[in-house]
């Protein structure tokens, strides 16, 4: 993503924090068209507008997972490992991650950490679950390369091209038996509908960040669902409430694949919620029935770790009915 803490900060207290101020919300999808006038800064948009749908799950004594209109009550986990400074340490790694029962590894690739790796892989674990991430390290001059990750049975290969790019991974997925998946490419419901329409991809992620919330990713989940697009969480550094809410989302019915939601512990020495996510040794996370995220916010802690803070429209607060 092209967003950072300190281009967040800024567009949150001066535009979209001021989109909201003052006004009157009856539903957190109704975000969207107050910030809509700021354009891109979408993780922006996401803290504010993830924050007015739980207060309106915990306002009705619902689960936000409900109110999204999700149906699983538990959702499989799987984990993304990193370049690693070995083979012998990304095999340890996966071993590690998969003694904890995760039920999907997902391992980085780039030029020169690829097909030597997933030999390596496949030659301890021939049946295991297992796909790679580009994150956009591959180019056009690569496509015989690329060919090579078939033989290794993956469930996907993640963004190998450009980041922005849907027209060249209709190309390659073409050439390709393993099945594309989009990350960065999808940045709205506009997009998996082309790249559905092309035949960019097999699968998308969806991240809620990165599409700007919970009403956008509803709307990319429904148009990939309509065509037959599994999709599946992604993460990112996430506190417990990113954590919170990318299990809510994994909760509606098209999310069909593990996904990138882990355990606190897997990133955290003290999360900023109570209770700690947890995954059992099946690789699930049991979704909680209390009212929004279902996890409580340990305030003691983020003011223990808070290193900046404002005070935002003391007499204008956006009024918030339920």
């Amino acid at each position: 993503s092209s967003e950072w803490i300190e281009s967040a900060w800024p567009t949150i207290k001066k535009y979209l924090a001021p989109a909201l101020l003052g006004k009157t919300v009856s539903q957190g999808r109704e975000a969207g068209s107050l910030l809509a006038r700021v354009r891109g800064h979408r993780m922006a948009k996401a803290a504010l507008e993830n924050a007015l749908w739980d207060a309106e799950a915990r306002s009705k004594k619902q689960p936000l997972w409900k109110l999204l209109g999700g149906t699983r009550r538990e959702i499989p986990c799987g984990v993304s490992i990193g370049i690693q400074n070995s083979h012998e340490q990304l095999l340890e790694r996966i071993e590690a991650e998969l003694a904890a029962g995760y039920r999907r590894i997902k391992l980085k690739v780039k030029p020169g950490w690829d097909v030597n790796v997933l030999e390596k892989v496949r030659g301890r674990w021939a049946d295991i679950t297992l796909s790679v991430d580009a994150n956009a390290a591959y180019t056009l001059d690569e496509f015989e390369h690329l060919r090579k990750f078939d033989q290794f049975h993956l469930l996907m290969i993640e963004q190998p091209l450009w980041n922005d790019d849907l027209y060249y991974h209709a190309r390659l997925q073409k050439e390709l038996r393993t099945a594309i998946c989009l990350d960065e490419s999808i940045e709205q419901a506009r997009d998996a509908a082309c790249a559905a329409e092309t035949g960019a991809c097999r699968i998308i992620n969806v991240k809620v960040g990165r599409v700007g919330g919970f009403s956008e990713a509803k709307k990319v989940h429904d148009v990939c669902q309509a065509n037959r697009i599994p999709v599946w969480c992604g993460g990112m550094l996430e506190s417990g409430i990113g954590r919170s809410h990318n299990i809510a989302l994994s909760t509606l019915e098209n999310f069909s694949l593990p996904g990138d939601v882990s355990a606190s512990k897997r990133y955290w020495k003290e999360d900023i919620v109570e209770p700690e996510v947890e995954v059992s040794r099946e690789g699930l996370i049991a979704v909680r029935d209390e009212p929004g995220t279902g996890y409580g916010v340990r305030e003691d802690l983020i003011e223990k770790l808070t290193v900046k803070k404002a005070c935002l429209g003391q007499t204008g607060l956006c009024r918030v009915v339920f």
